[in-house]
Formats: C-alpha cells, sequence, structure tokens
C-alpha cells in the first residue's frame, strides 16, 4: 500500500475551501469552490477536503452529529520557524495555543482549527 494523500470530510465545504486555499495558501491541484471535493499540493503529499453528506450518502450512511469539538484527525505541519508562521498566521486564524516548547515531544509548538473544526499543528523539531 502507498498512502497518497488525507481526505477531511467537511460539514462547511466552501468555508473550508477558502481556509486551505486563500488562508494557509495551499495550491489547489483539482476542484474549485463550489465542487464540493478539492485536492490541494501541500509539500510531497496532497490534503483533499470532501463534503461530508456526499461521502456518506455514496457509502449509504447517514450523517451523524457529534457533539464534541475534537475531530479524530490532527493535521501536523513541520514548518522552518514556528514563530515566524504564528506571527504570518496570527491575523488570520485562531490560535488555540502560542508557539511553546513541548521538550517531551522534541518540538516547539502551536495548534488552531480549521473552520470545520479539524485540529491543525504547527511544530518544528527541537531535537538536536
Amino acid at each position: 500500500m502507498n498512502l497518497t494523500h488525507t481526505r477531511l470530510l467537511v460539514n462547511n465545504y466552501q468555508e473550508c475551501y477558502d481556509f486551505y486555499k486563500n488562508t494557509l495558501e495551499f495550491e489547489c491541484r483539482w476542484g474549485d469552490e463550489n465542487s464540493n471535493y478539492a485536492q490541494f499540493q501541500v509539500g510531497n503529499t496532497q490534503l483533499s477536503i470532501f463534503e461530508k453528506k456526499q461521502q456518506l450518502d455514496d457509502l449509504n450512511e447517514t450523517l451523524v452529529e457529534s457533539s464534541s469539538p475534537l475531530n479524530e484527525v490532527v493535521l501536523i505541519f513541520a514548518v522552518e520557524d514556528v514563530d515566524e508562521t504564528y506571527q504570518s498566521l496570527q491575523s488570520k486564524v485562531d490560535f488555540i495555543s502560542e508557539p511553546h516548547d513541548r521538550e517531551d515531544w522534541g518540538i516547539r509548538v502551536a495548534h488552531f482549527r480549521d473552520p470545520n473544526g479539524t485540529l491543525i499543528e504547527i511544530n518544528r523539531n527541537i531535537m538536536v
């Protein structure tokens, strides 16, 4: 098997499309703001978003709303400088945590969420 990309199932497709394309400035390789599916190039991998109801319809499953604000997925992006990335995104996203060192994890880290509630982590290895 070869993992080709990660697909997020979202309830608010257009808002998420705008977030990944315009806020995080990821290159959209397939789809647009109205296609209900888009695929973005992120480094050496692909990140896609898909309107959750369409995916569930294809599986003949029913949408069940969760009361938990934390989705089961965390997107983790390595960055050159956590503080610099934090500063560049601070006016665009609401950070949950400010940049801080997690020496027990060996990283400097900060967190925010996309419009669908997916937790996003930016980090840089602090271990030598």
